[in-house]
Parts: structure tokens; C-alpha cells; sequence
């Protein structure tokens, strides 16, 4: 049992950062992530024999936080009615903090993405996942994942690619 313990440490110690970078992209909000992956990970160590023999544990984690923010979603939805967020640019300043794990720039446009083309970006991008491990973890076809992920980076081109290069690009 205590060299199930070390593995789970080392498999913490070297995928946590990279499971809440992609949490963190999906959900959008730094605290939820946060909260989000420590659950995620509570729930990895308790389950570890089973979680240590998946093919991509960090992907497990992953989908384990974004369902437990789906589960928190609807709960509160029962509970409470939902006001207006708003737009994008309304969200707060503390996810452009200078600790976050991704570039305030970045994050500001990711956020505008739907939530599945945000999701895939995460996955395939910020947790390296190959397209079918991807749709794998979200329950949906490799096509539909190439199609979202198309989509997403033709969009954030198109936002983060200085207007000069956009005129001079194929």
C-alpha cells in the first residue's frame, strides 16, 4: 500500500499543474478549477488502484472535474434561479491575475469559445490527449472533436493574430 501512495504523490506532484491549467480552460473561473481538481484528485487517490491503470490518468482527473462542475451546475441551478452573467468582458480582473497559468490574453478569448470548443482546445492542447482519447473523455465521435477544434483555432486566430499577419497569412 505504501508504494500505491508514492505513485499517487509522483502522478500529483506531476500532473496536477497540467490538469488544472485544462480545467482551468473549460470553466473559466480560477477558483472553480481549483476546487474543481483538488476533488478530482481526492476522489483519483481514493481509487487509485483502478485510476493508476488507465491509459491516460490525468485525462481521468480531468473528466472527473468537469463532471463534478457539471453535477455543481445543475444543483445549483435546482437551488437557485441563475442572473444574467453578463458578457466576457465583464468577467473579473482575478483571471488576468499575474499568477495565473494562462496568458490573460489567451484566457480572455478562450473564454469567448462555446464550451465545447473550449473543452476540446483543453484537452487536446493544454493535456496533449490525441484526438480519440479526446472524444473519448467527452463521450463524443473523433470527428466531432476535429470539427470543435477547427472551429476554436480559426477563432482565436482570428482574435489573437495581430491584424498585420492576418493581411500577409495564406
Amino acid at each position: 500500500m505504501g508504494s500505491q501512495r508514492l505513485d499517487f504523490a509522483e502522478f500529483y506532484r506531476g500532473a496536477r499543474d497540467e490538469c488544472l491549467r485544462t480545467v482551468l480552460v473549460s470553466v473559466g473561473d480560477r477558483d472553480a478549477a481549483q476546487e474543481l481538481v483538488d476533488e478530482a484528485f481526492a476522489r483519483a487517490c481514493a481509487s487509485w488502484r483502478k485510476v493508476s491503470r488507465h491509459p491516460a490518468p490525468a485525462a481521468w482527473v480531468v473528466r472527473t472535474a468537469l463532471n463534478a462542475n457539471i453535477s455543481r451546475w445543475r444543483r445549483r441551478r435546482r437551488e437557485v434561479a441563475v442572473p444574467d452573467l453578463g458578457t466576457v468582458a465583464d468577467v473579473p480582473a482575478a483571471h488576468g491575475a499575474a499568477d495565473s497559468p494562462v496568458d490573460p490574453r489567451i484566457m480572455a478569448a478562450l473564454l469567448r469559445l462555446p464550451a465545447r470548443q473550449r473543452q476540446v482546445v483543453a484537452l487536446r492542447l493544454f493535456l496533449d490527449l490525441d484526438t480519440g482519447r479526446t472524444a473519448e473523455v467527452l463521450g463524443i465521435a473523433p470527428g466531432t472533436v476535429g470539427a470543435h477544434l477547427a472551429r476554436a483555432t480559426a477563432t482565436l486566430r482570428g482574435e489573437l493574430m495581430p491584424a498585420q499577419q492576418k493581411e500577409t497569412s495564406p
